[in-house]
């Protein structure tokens, strides 16, 4: 046991084996002799109960043979009386009543017909029952006569209420004891029970079922509160037709606990304690002993191993150990001290002298004045000096020490040095490189700064840009502070550009800056956001900083004269100016505010200042609201062409309808181009509107020639988006439009002068598919006629506010004849829209105009109405003039 290798299994359980052996039998006896007590308590329960239930049962046999017996003697005495009358058969039953017996009735049925009762009251109604044709009884009754015996059932349910055994006796009467009849008597079945000993309140768990003995399911009819425990005392009762099984188990079951199981189950546990306790105690004692040894046998081991292990981290780190006595002045070094000072092994002592020698020159004061004080304070002697070495080098030495007292009272100090040169020259390295790094750092902070200042601000005007302000919104947050903003755009600045150069637009923006910058205080925010576009945000209270007189000023400087390359170039500005007043506003909203501002201040003819108000405000959710119906409008079809007649002026008949675009709102009726045109083109869908009111135009055509209703031709509007739609020329092919059927009306203001060649390309396939090419509204844009003779249209359209004034405009009627003219030279046809009345009509008709359009002759209808109209012919004359007439 005393060597530490000798180790027992289970982790030092070995000790205790002994007593977990013999805990293990106690346990096992304590456990077998628990079972053999459970089982004797529970053969005294069973013995117990089975003889209260046997008694039970006796009584309750006994008292339903006393009730039948009692019924006997009375059947007895009718069968020598067989025409007893009902007086004489009730004194004799109300004696059998009287004994004190569980029977509710009895009766005599003669050839199964019952002629005497008793007790008679409530019991009429049953003289004259017919067993043999009643369904309940005639089944028992007339297996008496079967079987010649007494037939005892039950229980059953009675009609009066209550439970009941019915017990049924043959009758015999005469010489030859021939078969007379039945007698019944009902005995009380809860009465029965209960002068038997059955109530709820018994010392037993009972229940009794009945089973017949023909078979079929047992059906319990009495039976305790407490329920009968599994494997219970039974025992039966033969009545008869049925046999009553009673089943019995103590009230808290078989495994009920016993009063004396507790104090022999602690006897047995006090035992086994007194046996096992003092074997644990004896292996505990054991360990314990064995454990103390092996500890010993460590601390011999560890000593050992940390001395290996000093002197093997001496030799690794190669530290030189010193003593030296203060008395005496020796000092002793080992081998690696000799080696960092130089001695020599042959020297057999060494002396504090060798030591101060070998001190750098530099460090020898401070180095003596270290060790001294270190004698003298007896506190931890910490240093680090420099030796010189006999290669002319120089060592870094690092010492500890520690000063300590010998038994005899004298001082000593014992302690350690190593070479630390490589650490040293490590560390000035490292300290070079820091500063390096630092230096480095400091310059990579620079540029960083740097290229955020570049990133926030913009590299022309050097004003903050964009992503600046977005964080100056995100700042001001909801505070609830005044927050104003200042959105402004340089008017005439792409003129310049166009004209100078982008180098000019630079400079205009750089002075632009400039101006920005000395006329607006200096707690003020200004960015450049794109363009020619600046914003000014402001925290300042919006009524004494009056942002419209400034903004009034900021125009009125910017529109000052500047030299450009030699030029004196000059530009406006447009202002829109919003203001936080709701605390819950996001910051954000403000330059959507302040734009819609701007764009309402260019729409009113730039170079002046508007404020956000609740009339833009509201404004902007109408478009909104326009826009997202517009839309809607698309997907449900609700955009219908309406037709306006074109009129031959010399004949008045009808030669073209032009297809105008309606939409036909859901709520608001038709709503007129001039409002829902702006909005569509700022969303890109009029393209989509063309296609809509094209298809539906040729459709209308269509159906117009089924009903006998011949329209030369259509024309239709197409905005310069439709032109620029790459899939347009396709689409036109595949509705095989037949030629000279579809008119395209183009807007002058597009601008054909500046057209591309993609545009004028797109056109001529137009015309390549037959279809006519007409200039709208000629006279109003600023096309050369030179691009549109280029062009090659088949009509003009002269526009009606040059039409309208004809009649007191002399100079008007010339402009409108020159375009007429020229025409005529080019082979072009001429459309005069907004005829107002017959004096334009014949006015026209006499500088040669070839087709005519306008309210004096109809308005624009819907399909049907153009129909009925056409098909009329209202608007002819009654008598045609001869030139008409021609």
């Amino acid at each position: 046991m005393t060597n530490r290798n000798a180790h027992f299994s289970f982790r030092g359980l070995g000790y205790y084996i002994p007593a977990i052996v013999a805990a293990f039998a106690v346990l096992a006896a304590a456990f077998l002799a628990d079972v053999q007590k459970r089982r004797l308590e529970e053969e005294y329960l069973r013995s117990s109960t089975t003889e209260q239930l046997g008694l039970l049962r006796s009584r309750l046999l006994g008292n339903i043979l006393g009730n039948v017996k009692l019924v006997e003697g009375l059947i007895a005495t009718f069968s020598t009386e067989p025409g007893m009358s009902q007086q004489r058969f009730s004194d004799l039953a109300g004696r059998i009543f009287r004994n004190g017996s569980e029977l509710r009735n009895l009766a005599i049925a003669p050839d199964f017909v019952v002629s005497l009762v008793y007790p008679q009251k409530g019991n009429e109604r049953s003289i004259g029952l017919d067993y043999r044709k009643n369904e309940r009884q005639r089944a028992a009754a007339l297996q008496v006569q079967v079987l010649d015996r007494l037939i005892v059932t039950g229980p059953v349910d009675l009609v009066q209420g209550g439970r009941g055994v019915i017990a049924r006796y043959p009758i015999h009467v005469g010489k030859d004891n021939g078969f007379f009849g039945i007698a019944s008597a009902v005995i009380d079945l809860d009465k029965l029970l209960a002068g038997s000993g059955f109530k709820d309140d018994m010392r037993l768990a009972v229940s009794i079922s009945s089973r017949s003995h023909e078979g079929g399911n047992a059906r319990t009819f009495f039976s305790t509160p407490a329920p009968v425990d599994t494997d219970p005392v039974v025992m039966t009762i033969d009545i008869g037709h049925e046999v009553w099984t009673v089943s019995a188990a103590p009230l808290k079951g078989w495994r009920q606990p016993s009063a004396s199981l507790g104090a022999f189950r602690a006897g047995l546990a006090l035992l086994a304690v007194i046996i096992v306790a003092p074997m644990f105690w004896v292996g505990y004692l054991m360990k314990d002993r064995h454990r103390h040894i092996i500890a010993l046998q460590d601390r011999e081991e560890r000593l050992e191993t940390v001395s290996q292990r000093l002197q093997l981290a001496l030799d690794a780190s190669r530290v030189g150990v010193w003593e030296y006595d203060c008395e005496s002045d020796a000092l002793a070094w080992d081998q690696r001290m000799r080696e960092l000072y130089g001695v020599s092994p042959s020297q057999q002592a060494c002396r504090y002298e060798d030591w101060r020698k070998a001190l750098h020159p530099d460090d020898l004061k401070e180095a003596e004045r270290a060790f001294a004080a270190a004698i003298e304070t007896e506190q931890p002697y910490i240093t680090e000096f420099r030796v010189l070495a006999k290669g002319g080098g120089v060592r870094h030495i690092r010492a500890h020490g520690m000063t300590y007292r010998t038994s005899s009272g004298a001082k000593r100090i014992v302690g350690a040095n190593w070479d630390v040169t490589e650490d040293t020259e490590l560390q000035a390295e490292l300290l070079k490189a820091k500063l390096t790094a630092e230096a480095q750092n400091r310059a990579l902070e620079d540029a960083r700064r740097a290229m955020e200042h570049n990133a926030l601000h913009d590299a022309l005007t050097r004003l903050p840009n964009r992503r600046f302000l977005d964080q100056q919104l995100a700042l001001a947050g909801d505070d609830g502070r005044p927050l104003t903003l200042l959105h402004i755009d340089l008017d005439r600045f792409k003129d310049i550009n166009d004209t100078l150069g982008h180098a000019a637009g630079d400079e205009v923006l750089k002075q632009a800056a400039g101006v920005l910058r000395a006329h607006v205080p200096a707690e003020d925010f200004i960015a450049r956001i794109g363009g020619d576009e600046f914003v000014l945000l402001s925290r300042r209270d919006p009524v004494e900083a009056d942002f419209p007189a400034l903004s009034a000023r900021l125009i009125e400087a910017i529109s000052e004269p500047m030299a450009i390359e030699g030029h004196d170039c000059r530009i406006g500005a447009s202002i829109g100016i919003a203001t936080r007043n709701d605390a819950e506003e996001p910051a954000e909203q403000l330059l959507v505010n302040a734009d819609i501002a701007l764009y309402e201040a260019k729409r009113r003819g730039r170079n002046r200042v508007e404020a956000f108000n609740d009339e833009l405000r509201l404004r902007t959710v109408e478009v909104k609201r326009l826009s997202d119906e517009i839309l809607r409008g698309l997907e449900r079809q609700e955009f219908r062409p309406f037709f306006q007649p074109q009129f031959d002026a010399e004949t008045l008949e009808i030669v073209g309808v032009e297809a105008l675009a309606r939409w036909e709102h859901p709520t608001r009726g038709f709503v007129p181009p001039d409002v829902f045109l702006p909005v569509a083109e700022s969303l890109n869908v009029v393209a989509r509107i063309d296609e809509a009111i094209l298809e539906q135009a040729l459709f209308q055509t269509i159906r117009w020639e089924g009903l006998g209703l011949d329209i030369p031709r259509v024309s239709v509007n197409v905005s310069c988006q439709r032109l620029h739609d790459d899939a347009l020329v396709e689409k036109l092919r595949a509705m095989n439009i037949r030629p000279g059927s579809l008119t395209f009306e183009l807007l002058e203001s597009i601008s054909f002068d500046a057209a591309d060649d993609g545009l004028k390309r797109v056109i001529e396939e137009i015309k390549s598919l037959g279809i006519d090419i007409e200039i709208d509204d000629f006279g109003s844009g600023h096309a050369s006629i030179v691009s549109l003779l280029e062009l090659s249209p088949k009509r003009l359209k002269i526009d009606r506010r040059l039409v309208q004034p004809l009649l007191e405009s002399v100079e008007q009627q010339s402009l409108v004849q020159s375009i007429v003219d020229i025409g005529k030279v080019r082979g072009i046809e001429t459309v005069a829209e907004g005829v107002e009345t017959m004096e334009h009509a014949e006015l026209l008709r006499r500088v040669g105009c070839d087709i005519l359009q306008g309210y004096a002759f109809a308005r624009p209808m819907a399909s049907d109405d153009f129909l009925a109209f056409a098909t009329a012919r209202a608007w002819m004359p009654a008598n045609p003039t001869p030139a008409r007439a021609s």
